[in-house]
């Protein structure tokens, strides 16, 4: 199943892939990340085994910023989480000046940051960086092509109608699963209520 599916799933089911952080005061948001999906399939074997969908990933409040960075950060300072966006000509400047121009924005160092960030870690620019340059690397272990692809490329069975192939079994298994786990609510997608409420749809 691609991710569509299996967040379709969990959302029917209350289990969550979303990413919430915590703010000043206690007050906690769901945000617009997601959680990647080794992360998410291993909540739905946990769900399918035990009947918990396990509780969200959560930021902590130390790291979260809600201004923006510095118009021009230091190599010194932190990379505090929303702050890393292509957005922030500051931090893309700095991050390029510290890989010697080669910096580049992309799915590494997004995903490299929210490791970092769901740690609860908010590195240096100087830490980032270094980071960013060994993962560039060994981009190959941090960004996997699709693992059914693989599997069926291994045995054989990954030709032109591939697509086709992947959405009849993605089909066959969603009603699997329909099967063994109802959706609870009768197929609503269920978010709490307070989660809803402080649900932060930001783009």
């Amino acid at each position: 199943m691609n991710l569509e599916e299996i967040r379709g799933f969990c959302a029917e089911r209350a289990i969550p892939y979303r990413i919430v952080a915590e703010y000043p005061h206690g007050k906690v948001k769901i945000t617009k990340d997601t959680d990647r999906k080794p992360i998410v399939l291993a909540r739905v074997r946990r769900y399918l085994t035990t009947g918990q969908v396990g509780q969200p990933t959560r930021i902590s409040a130390a790291i979260v910023r809600e201004e923006n960075p510095p118009a021009r950060p230091g190599p010194r300072d932190r990379l505090y989480y929303r702050w890393y966006a292509k957005e922030f000509d500051g931090v893309m400047r700095l991050l390029r000046d510290l890989t010697a121009g080669r910096f580049r924005d992309g799915a590494v160092a997004r995903v490299l940051a929210m490791e970092f960030w769901t740690r609860g870690e908010a590195p240096t620019f100087e830490e980032f960086a270094r980071a960013w340059t060994k993962a560039k690397a060994e981009e190959h272990r941090l960004l996997t092509p699709e693992y059914a692809y693989l599997t069926d490329l291994q045995h054989q069975r990954a030709g032109g109608d591939w697509k086709a192939v992947r959405k009849a079994k993605a089909t066959s298994a969603l009603k699997t699963l329909a099967r063994i786990a109802p959706a609870c609510h009768g197929g609503r997608s269920v978010v709490p209520v307070k989660a809803r409420d402080s649900y932060d749809d930001r783009k």
